[in-house]
């Protein structure tokens, strides 16, 4: 069990030294001045005690069992001495391995790594590590890493995981400083055992963690991450940062889909998919998780009050004694797209005009002027607070004044934070000054940020956690109960280029309408078609050698006469020859054209880590220049392709500007969760792009279509 790794009744430090400043010695410095309370058992041949306590030669020589071992030691003696542990009988429970040298460093260590696996997993051992800084509990106490720490962080609710050791030892000196408590600090190193998976399980039923933060920078097993988030999400808040989320990271594609998508996409839709909250930077991590830590339930102000307070609403107040930190937040409140302005009723403005002096702005933001009183902050804060329009409060001040300002303004927003129903945040901009009003507001436990646009962070963060945690469950929308016959042996066998005839007609089996085509041998059967059909007709090039057909002078469009179609015919045979001399060509194929509707692009790419990504945008220069294109996971839900629509800059275009009809959005959103249907029936699916799909005022058609199998 996890719980063993945390909370463990021994500990054996393999490795422990008594020279300062080796890693095993200061491990097991930290281990003793954590206030440990179980049995500590330092391994070292070469000594009979260290900081005071026996010293063991060996594993075997250690009296009792071991809960928790530590290696501190080269990584090709790591093997031999678990070994060793494992036929001592100690029954072993976790272990955690410090130790750098395995797969970060090439294929030897990787396989030493890969053994050590196996002997965790057939003995039941849960392990962190290696490559790591080990962890620190504050509920057992224990700090088990070698971070050079004199002191510990207070003990809070926030729990830390990182892949990066290093920064992990920058968020502890930082939270030391910052004195924000923490309940855990953890590095996951190479994740030879416990991943994100394990711990965001284990943290949702952990006591003492309301917060869960993590440093991500790569997820293996996607779908799993997603399942766990999912659940965990909706009882308590999960933010994450993400590295390495530039597009030098994203991999090559052959589809507009796959060269748009890259690998962030797919972890930014993973991320809103499952309830995590996902911010940009540390100090944003941390600005969110101290409102979540002050508003949980678990903080001791919420535990006073008996309340556990959330943002239940958009409408933020703004109370400030000057005019540009709040201009700022009423900015950032507007990028934010899910926070807006409060609007006060009658009776806010009317108590607000009756006690305010002349220059005031009893209006939101609310300026109680420069040199603002305990009494008019109060009557600011209470009115705001007692608005039936107001879901938050911001209260800013910059200190006009070195009397007792600062501290008359904290203690006025203290007495509100004590009593209210609403989370309140606050925001003293300043030195010295400002500093002595913050030591009041963070000694009552509420959050008191230095410049506003962290605060608003922060609101935008907890409505982003209430409004998915009041968010019904729905099930993956699946439109088409029964797909046309044929698709199957279509989609087969691997890797297999699948020509546009055969995308189009696997397309249709889903509903999704296509043009009237037909696939000509020679061109008097060309010319048949087009009469059938009826002109004006488009010519595209049929072959399993050319995927991109506009590439080589495969498509011809508006063809309205014989004598064009004569001409068109002839152009692509001799384009595909000199592009690849001897290609095989399977047809020319004759289609209706289309003329009218909105362009639209919907592709899909596989993410190795979590599988079909839907792209929505609008098609033509919209997608090759702007990239404005939004993204979802398979298998979609009805909310999910809705958002995807509305995402989008140009969405105002679909609804229709300056007298133009409004666009089909039912017929688009069913599209799309058709297309959601189609790859999560068929997995191998690879790569595809519908470009375009054609969207008129009532329905849509698919113009053309590619898709890759693997």
């Amino acid at each position: 069990m996890i719980k063993d790794l945390f909370q463990p009744l021994s500990i054996a430090i393999i490795g422990a030294s008594r020279e300062p400043g080796k890693l095993g010695h200061t491990t097991l410095k930290n281990i003793i001045q954590s206030g440990y309370q179980g049995r500590i058992y330092p391994v070292n041949k070469n000594a009979d005690e260290i900081l005071g306590l026996k010293c063991y030669s060996d594993v075997s020589s250690i009296p009792g069992n071991i809960d928790l071992i530590i290696f501190s030691i080269p990584a090709q003696l790591v093997l031999p001495i678990l070994k060793s542990a494992i036929e001592s009988k100690k029954n072993l429970k976790s272990a955690i391995i410090i130790t750098a040298g395995f797969k970060e460093i090439g294929l030897e260590g990787a396989r030493m790594e890969k053994e050590i696996r196996e002997v965790f997993k057939h003995n039941n051992i849960r392990a962190i590590g290696p490559n790591g800084v080990g962890f620190i509990d504050m509920a057992t106490p224990l700090n088990a890493t070698f971070l050079p720490s004199e002191k510990l962080p207070p003990h809070g609710q926030i729990t830390f995981f990182s892949q990066s050791g290093g920064l992990c030892m920058a968020i502890l000196d930082w939270t030391i400083q910052e004195q924000i408590g923490i309940s855990k600090l953890i590095s996951l190193g190479n994740k030879i055992d416990v991943d994100e998976i394990d711990l965001i399980d284990y943290l949702s039923q952990d006591q003492d963690t309301s917060v869960i933060l993590g440093y991500l920078e790569a997820i293996e097993n996607g779908r799993g991450f997603m399942e766990a988030t999912k659940r965990v999400s909706k009882i308590k808040p999960i933010v994450m940062v993400k590295g390495g989320s530039s597009e030098a990271g994203s991999r090559a594609a052959s589809s507009h889909t796959g060269s748009l998508a890259g690998q962030d996409r797919a972890y930014q839709a993973a991320f809103g998919q499952s309830g995590v909250i996902r911010v940009e930077t540390l100090p944003e991590l941390f600005d969110v998780a101290r409102a979540f830590a002050t508003y949980s339930g678990l903080s001791s102000a919420s535990k006073q009050s008996g309340k556990n307070i959330k943002l239940k609403g958009p409408r933020i107040a703004i109370i400030t004694n000057a005019g540009g930190p709040a201009v700022m937040a009423t900015d950032q409140i507007e990028k934010s797209k899910i926070l807006h302005m409060a609007q006060f009723t009658e009776e806010t403005i009317a108590k607000l005009r009756s006690g305010f002096p002349p220059g005031a702005n009893f209006y939101n933001p609310i300026d109680v002027i420069a040199d603002a009183t305990y009494e008019r902050y109060s009557l600011a804060l209470e009115a705001a607070h007692n608005d039936k329009n107001v879901d938050g409060i911001l209260a800013i001040l910059l200190p006009a004044s070195k009397e007792k300002q600062p501290e008359a303004i904290a203690q006025a927003i203290v007495e509100l934070f004590q009593k209210t129903q609403k989370p309140i945040l606050a925001c003293f901009m300043g030195g010295e000054i400002a500093s002595r009003g913050v030591a009041i507001i963070k000694q009552a436990g509420l959050p008191c940020y230095p410049y506003p646009e962290q605060a608003i962070v922060a609101f935008k963060a907890m409505l982003q956690h209430y409004n998915w945690q009041n968010k019904a469950q729905e099930p993956a929308m699946m439109l088409v109960s029964k797909p046309a016959p044929g698709i199957k042996k279509l989609l087969g066998p691997s890797n297999k280029t699948i020509t546009t005839d055969e995308v189009l007609k696997i397309i249709n089996g889903y509903d999704i309408p296509i043009p009237e085509f037909k696939l000509s041998q020679s061109l008097p059967q060309a010319l048949k078609y087009a009469e059938a059909i009826g002109y004006p007709v488009v010519l595209k090039l049929i072959s399993a050698e050319f995927s991109h057909k506009t590439d080589v002078g495969g498509v011809k469009l508006n063809i309205h006469t014989p004598a064009e179609l004569n001409k068109a015919y002839r152009e692509i045979i001799e384009s595909a020859a000199r592009f690849s001399p001897g290609a095989i060509i399977n047809g020319i194929m004759i289609q209706k054209m289309v003329s009218g509707g909105k362009e639209i692009i919907i592709g899909v790419s596989r993410d190795r880590q979590f599988g079909h990504l839907i792209m929505f945008g609008l098609g033509g220069i919209y997608v090759e220049v702007l990239k404005d294109v939004s993204f979802r996971l398979a298998p979609l839900k009805i909310p999910d392709a809705e958002a995807m629509i509305r995402e989008i800059k140009t969405y105002p275009l679909l609804k229709g500007i300056r007298g133009e009809e409004p666009s089909d959005l039912q017929n688009l959103k069913e599209t799309i969760l058709k297309i959601s249907q189609l790859v999560t029936d068929f997995p191998q699916i690879a790569e595809l792009d519908i470009n375009p799909y054609k969207l008129f005022n009532k329905g849509g058609i698919a113009i053309d279509a590619r898709i890759t199998v693997s």
